[in-house]
């Protein structure tokens, strides 16, 4: 009888210790300014293709998933100190970043594009590199990386905010602004009156997005892993680019430009 009791009590021990688990949220942190992938709706709720992303993730996993708004340059450390258990955020996989957190395989390829005023007279990656250009980047991203590494002749205007460099653009104040090219091509849309998006990558490299988790957690990985590997398979993706990206994904297609999913 005894043994019966200690037997149901290990039992419930683990029980309570699975559900517990199992109804633990899925915490995950996106800087929610970047539209399509990571923006609001009017009333303040998550929205876009990284917010689909994430609760498709939770379903599969069968977690709850809470956002995080965070801003940019607070996302990798909320991650370090496990504010958040992962970053769905349009992060770019970099060797540097790699030294402090990892990353799942890559789920997007992406390339840094140029949006340029008009009258600037930019045509290339070349143009911008020159005596008294001035290049918008935005702080912390891989167009403010590439900026500092491959465009020393021009001078460099490091934003906290897209829009605010974007502004920029518009105004002529900045001959270009480095970004991804969806992100370009979205702002061209929205200012085709005084911008050009000049699209076509320059990088001898393509970038890739990941989602970061904190290193040491092996175990998120390999599901995260798994599911992107199965989100790729079965719909999950280019239901995304149909509900969110349909008239950038025909630019880009007849552009002859590899889209991002």
């Amino acid at each position: 009888m005894f043994k019966q009791i200690i037997n149901a009590l290990i039992g419930l021990s683990l029980f309570t210790t699975f559900v517990n688990s199992a109804e633990k949220p899925l915490i995950v942190g996106m800087e929610l300014q970047y539209p399509p992938f990571e923006m609001s709706d009017k009333d303040g709720t998550p929205s876009g293709v990284s917010v689909d992303l994430a609760k498709a993730l939770g379903k599969y996993l069968g977690r709850e998933v809470k956002i995080e708004n965070i801003a940019w340059d607070g996302l990798i450390p909320s991650l370090k100190t496990g504010k958040v258990d992962l970053v769905i955020s349009s992060m770019t996989i970099t060797d540097e970043r790699q030294k402090t957190i990892d990353f799942s395989i890559p789920y997007a390829q992406s390339n840094l594009a140029i949006l340029t005023n008009k009258t600037s007279g930019v045509k290339s990656i070349d143009d911008l590199n020159q005596k008294g250009k001035k290049i918008a980047v935005k702080k912390g991203t891989t167009g403010h990386i590439y900026a500092n590494q491959y465009l020393k002749n021009a001078e460099l205007l490091v934003f906290d905010k897209e829009n605010a460099a974007v502004l920029e653009v518009i105004q002529g104040k900045a001959n270009g602004f480095l970004y991804d090219q969806l992100t370009v091509y979205k702002n061209w849309a929205n200012h085709k009156s005084t911008t050009i998006a000049l699209l076509k990558p320059f990088q001898e490299k393509p970038e890739y997005w990941g989602m970061a988790i904190k290193k040491g957690n092996d175990k998120l990985k390999e599901q995260i892993d798994a599911f992107i590997k199965h989100a790729k398979s079965d719909g999950t993706f280019d239901a995304l680019s149909k509900k969110y990206l349909t008239e950038a994904r025909a630019t880009f297609d007849e552009l002859g430009i590899v889209f991002f999913f």
